[in-house]
């Protein structure tokens, strides 16, 4: 059989470069499983891209109650969400919403679809991006974790179906569907939405596909290691110091993505065009 989990090698064996990420878009909405998914696989190309000017939202489906072992879920959720928010800051983004799914037994299905969908056309992105919704990181002994998988694949299927009048009909109205599509608000003055099918793109981060780069400079960086090192319960909850470890990871990931990308640092991505 040929394994698909790897990027198609040329000739002599090595992955294909990155090519460059669009950036001809103005809107993005971010939806990932839990609080610091995003410091780890986007935040560096978010810190770049509100630096330029685009609006960048935050949607995380639960709130990261069951992540640190030695805090009981009704002080870890709360927790963890004001380390989301500060995390989120550093990098310039002021809309953070959460879904308040369980952690660590997101279902998938019709239910989460409706939930995304309408977040989508409600915020009314060109550009979705999202964490890896593949069954491991590269390496077959990363493994990736169920909600990953659950959310990941669900924001690629919430993209079609916020385009969809027909789809969660229940969202809509007639007014609504005929507003401005160029609004930067789905929503109509009684709060019912309208379709949006704007969005253009949907970019997987941490993917072991990974297809495009958005290059990232070191202002970018560092607002990217300082966004991580916010999650500080969190990251001393794995056991790791929190400052040396958000450096490490998030420096080395930009680096070793630019092996593919003409020697240039920047975060890559795995793109769908819609």
């Amino acid at each position: 059989m040929t394994d698909t989990s790897q990027p198609s090698r040329d000739a002599q064996g090595a992955p294909p470069s990155l090519r460059q990420l669009p950036v001809d878009w103005d809107r993005a909405l971010a939806v990932a499983a839990h609080p610091d998914d995003l410091e780890y696989g986007a935040a560096a190309a978010v810190a770049e891209w509100t630096a330029a000017g685009k609006d960048v939202r935050y949607l995380l489906v639960t709130r990261g109650e069951a992540g640190i072992d030695d805090i009981e879920p009704e002080r870890c959720g709360p927790l963890r969400e004001r380390e989301q928010r500060a995390g989120a800051e550093r990098v310039g983004v002021s809309t953070v919403e959460f879904l308040d799914h369980r952690d660590g037994v997101v279902e998938g299905g019709v239910a989460l679809r409706r939930e995304l969908a309408a977040a989508i056309r409600r915020h009314r992105p060109e550009l979705l991006v999202t964490l890896n919704h593949r069954e491991h990181f590269g390496d077959r002994a990363a493994l990736n974790t169920p909600d990953h998988r659950v959310v990941g694949q669900a924001v690629i299927d919430a993209a079609a179906d916020a385009g969809n009048r027909w789809i969660f009909r229940e969202q809509l109205d007639t007014a609504a569907f005929r507003a401005d599509p160029g609004s930067a608000s789905g929503a109509g003055q009684d709060g019912r939405l309208s379709p949006w099918n704007g969005v253009r793109w949907i970019a997987v981060a941490a993917s072991p596909q990974a297809t495009h780069a958005q290059p990232v400079g070191e202002e970018a960086l560092r607002r990217a290691v300082a966004s991580l090192r916010e999650h500080r319960a969190y990251l001393r909850g794995l056991g790791v110091e929190p400052d040396r470890y958000a450096s490490d990871l998030v420096r080395g990931a930009a680096d070793g993505a630019a092996e593919r990308f003409d020697g240039r640092r920047c975060v890559a991505f795995e793109l769908f065009p819609r």
